[in-house]
């Protein structure tokens, strides 16, 4: 990959995994072709006035997953899987630590079905209803939509099984607030089992 540009050009650095990013760093081609080959983010530093590769004091490397240009080529999107944190300040970001993963819509779901739960007025919302009710009949709503998700998954209706799907996640979630747990703490058991 080559940049075919004069000086320094920023580098977004984002976590492959989260979605969160990181740091921002200066690449020249020379820094890009060491990252190529090391599969690890090198830099240019500009306070060391030389290349730098994230982590090789620290331990802490960057390690490469993939780069994209900007549509003017004059900023990279770096892709990586962070070995442990990214700030030199001991942080997950160069902006603020983010101990949770963001799941985008779905974390903001999660934060409503908590907001319902801790707010609980059963007759104005349905996710506190359920909550007044106890873990029972949550639980038993969870039992039913996923037998709808199987029938429906044996029909051709693309569109029921989609629905039927969103419900059956939706309480899904309703389940784990009830029982204490978030999306989160699920992710994490099937990382572990990835090894």
């Amino acid at each position: 990959m080559k940049l075919n540009i004069k000086g320094l050009i920023p580098a977004i650095i984002q976590d492959n995994e989260t979605k969160n990013v990181l740091m921002l760093g200066y690449m020249n081609q020379e820094a890009l072709d060491k990252t190529l080959e090391l599969n690890k983010v090198t830099f240019f530093s500009r306070s060391k006035n030389r290349l730098w590769t994230k982590g090789e004091e620290s331990g802490y490397f960057l390690n490469l997953v993939s780069i994209k240009n900007d549509c003017d080529n004059d900023t990279l999107l770096i892709k990586v899987n962070p070995v442990g944190p990214t700030c030199h300040t001991g942080l997950d970001t160069c902006w603020q630590e983010i101990n949770n993963q963001e799941f985008g819509f779905i974390t903001k779901l999660e934060e409503t079905i908590k907001n319902r739960k801790e707010n609980a007025d059963s007759n104005k919302s349905y996710v506190a209803s359920l909550f007044v009710k106890g873990i029972n009949k949550i639980a038993q709503k969870v039992g039913e939509e996923a037998v709808e998700v199987v029938i429906e998954a044996k029909d051709t209706n693309d569109d029921l099984f989609l629905s039927e799907s969103a419900d059956l996640l939706f309480h899904y979630l309703i389940l784990l607030q009830a029982k204490g747990y978030q999306l989160n703490d699920v992710v994490n058991i099937l990382k572990s089992r990835e090894k």
